[in-house]
């Protein structure tokens, strides 16, 4: 009895998720966190990809879904941002994607990957604003938002919260400050 390969559970190549230039594009649906649900269940409104902000804009967007608990999403405008923006200020969008997917990922309860993205972003957006002399562009406390990670990170490693159970909403920075 040969297998067909009907039942391995996988979509056939033929079925997989293209967009208009035949690019892979995985069409699931997605929680609030990010995290795939079956095909045909009910899930989040993803962000669209490739919008162009102004950082204004990147800042007030990306902060209205950190307060509803999407920090994922979040990830995805401040992305917008990193590969779309001014070439001297990619590291500081690439370090706050690294922040808003740290606190995805402690969200997720994954105790040692939130801590460590968590780190990687304070220490990126803690050298920009050193390097360019910023502490706080487009109003956004940059001083504030290294402690906030790294305080973060350090009550999820020592348990403090038990994995899975960090509320990205009640634990969404401030990009603005405290």
């Amino acid at each position: 009895m040969g297998s067909t390969g009907a039942s391995s559970g996988r979509r056939s190549t033929e079925s997989r998720d293209r967009d208009s230039e035949g690019r892979a594009r995985n069409a699931r649906p997605r929680d609030g966190l990010g995290r795939p649900l079956p095909y045909g269940a009910d899930g989040v409104s993803r962000q669209p990809e490739g919008v162009a902000r102004t950082p204004e804009e990147t800042v007030t967007e990306a902060q209205a879904l950190l307060d509803a608990g999407k920090p994922f999403h979040a990830h995805e405008v401040f992305e917008d941002a990193w590969k779309s923006g001014p070439e001297d200020e990619r590291a500081l969008w690439r370090g706050l994607a690294q922040l808003a997917v740290g606190l995805t990922h402690a969200a997720r309860g994954n105790v040692t990957g939130g801590p460590r993205l968590l780190r990687r972003g304070a220490e990126a957006v803690q050298g920009w604003a050193a390097e360019h002399g910023k502490p706080q562009p487009y109003g956004m406390d940059l001083a504030w938002l290294v402690s906030w990670a790294r305080d973060l990170a350090d009550e999820v490693e020592r348990g403090e919260r038990d994995a899975g159970t960090v509320d990205a909403g009640a634990r969404a920075p401030r990009l603005r400050g405290a």
